[in-house]
């Protein structure tokens, strides 16, 4: 009877651990807006994705795609990024490596870390760089946009500073 009951308060306190971590589709669209680009006086450093692993395999297809059609030029944006991937969300931080465009030296023309942590709500911490690169391919400048926010599921949520924004969605799997 001791063992049994040894077995269930084991149960009752691992198993939240055992289902702490949820799989979502992550939805990010990137944006530039109306208003002269704000150039950071640092460029994007050459390890900017450190540890965090790249979408890759886990690239799924996108369907804010009505969202960005919307975001033209006729409108006043230039869309940047528009990707979207399946990510497993716990109590310690899960980040991934989000890029866009062709490689230079290492670095893209949209490159960023997503980092998402879940406890009670969702919290999303965001830093990507815009790079601005010379006619032989060298990075010259980079606009930063970096961010933290709540997120609730099934959301879209719209994020901004200056002339930078972005549209992001969770969507439980």
């Amino acid at each position: 009877m001791r063992a049994l009951h040894l077995t269930a308060l084991l149960l009752f306190l691992l198993a939240p651990n055992a289902f702490a971590e949820r799989l979502y589709q992550v939805e990010l669209l990137v944006f530039r807006q109306a208003g002269e680009p704000i150039i950071t006086p640092r460029p994007s450093p050459d390890d900017w994705a450190g540890n965090a692993l790249p979408i890759g395999a886990s690239e799924r297809s996108t369907s804010l795609n009505a969202e960005a059609a919307r975001l033209t030029p006729e409108n006043g944006y230039q869309l940047l990024l528009h990707k979207a991937w399946s990510q497993s969300v716990g109590n310690a931080p899960s980040s991934v490596a989000v890029s866009s465009g062709e490689a230079h030296f290492g670095h893209h023309p949209v490159e960023g870390l997503i980092k998402l942590t879940e406890d009670r709500f969702t919290a999303l911490e965001m830093e990507l760089w815009i790079n601005h690169f010379s006619n032989d391919g060298l990075l010259e400048a980079s606009e930063y946009l970096q961010l933290t926010q709540r997120l609730k599921d099934n959301v879209l949520t719209y994020l901004d500073r200056g002339s930078l924004g972005a549209l992001i969605r969770l969507s439980p799997l």
